[in-house]
This record gives C-alpha cells, structure tokens and sequence, in this order.
C-alpha cells in the first residue's frame, strides 16, 4: 500500500521488451534505496512494482503483460521522469489516501490553467472508470494523491498548488498526454457491495 505522496523524482534507466513482458531500470538517486530489498514495492508512476535487483542507486523491476497493456509504463521512454513512492510501513503517516498502485486505467490530460499560484488541470477517464471520481473524493495520478474538485462525464479537474508542481512529473506534463489513474479504493468496494 502507498499514500500518494511521491517521495522524489526517478528516471526510466533501461527499458527491454521480452515478449509480451518487459524488464525495466530506474534510476531512484533522489529516492535512496538504502532501505530497499528485493521484494519490496515501490509505486513508479503510480504502478506498484517488485524491486528484482537493486544496483547503487538503481532497481529494477519486470513488468507483466497485464501491466503493460493498462498503464503508461510500455510507453515510457529511456530518460523519462517517473514518480517514485516506497511502500508504507505500519508506523507511517497516511498523509494523502489509500493507494494500491493497481492502475485501473489511462486518463488524458486535457488541459491545464492558471489559478493564482496553483494550476487547475481537467482530465479524461476511460467511461467505466469516470463512475468511481466524486467531488471532493480522491484520485491517485501517476501516483500523485489529489482531491478532486468538478466531475462532468469522463472529465474532472483537481488543482495543484506550486509544491506538487515542484515535486513531481506534472511540471513536465501537458496536454495530450497520457497519466495512469487509480481511483478511491472505498468507491470500489462500495459498488461490489451494493451489487450483491
């Protein structure tokens, strides 16, 4: 499990298709990996991934065809930034929501506007997944916990203040672009339930 506060900035290292899977390097300097063992999770672009090898400041995780067919991570280049979160422990602080770092699709960046200091960004969900994003609930992007602030069909918008623009891939991003979506865990569990 994860909060969606991303811890720093990596870089994709090494990136080798072997069939319908894939092998993959981060680069995790800003990360630091002392704490890490093979084994351990760590969400990359929202993705949770098992650490295979860790090399200094690099590790390196396989990537299923499952993985690769829904999320962002087969599309990503060598050099690309990506968003990097360790695992939680027992004792952490839970400071944005539950996060799994099971993507549940690929949104779109639709667009991007100043608000004051901050930026108001609008996205697209693919259909099955618009029903789970509510006003005011949470959404995981790239890994990133935000609150979401309109929903309108497959469209909703969250507002992103300076230090998240600073600390994660969004300062890179724009329009057009692809992002991985992880919506609410509750949201889920509540439709199974009302299903049965």
């Amino acid at each position: 499990m994860f909060s969606g506060i991303v811890q720093a900035v990596g870089r994709i290292a090494a990136f080798e298709r072997h069939g319908g899977n894939a092998h993959v390097e981060i680069d995790a300097a800003a990360l630091g990996l002392d704490d890490v063992r093979i084994g351990d999770s760590i969400a990359v672009a929202g993705v949770c991934l098992t650490v295979v090898a860790i090399d200094g400041a690099r590790f390196s995780a396989d990537l299923s065809a499952e993985t690769l067919a829904r999320t962002t991570l087969g599309a990503h280049r060598i050099g690309d930034p990506v968003n990097l979160e360790k695992s939680l422990r027992l004792a952490d602080r839970l400071g944005g929501h539950l996060v799994a770092g099971h993507v549940d699709g690929v949104g779109t960046i639709e667009s991007v506007q100043d608000d004051g200091a901050a930026q108001r960004w609008t996205f697209s969900a693919p259909a099955g997944l618009a029903r789970y994003i509510a006003v005011k609930g949470s959404i995981a992007i790239d890994g990133t916990s935000l609150t979401v602030n309109e929903v309108d069909g497959k469209s909703f918008g969250v507002t992103l203040i300076p230090h998240t623009l600073a600390v994660t891939t969004f300062g890179a991003r724009k329009p057009g672009d692809a992002v991985n979506l992880e919506a609410d865990l509750v949201a889920r569990y509540v439709e199974r339930m009302m299903a049965r």
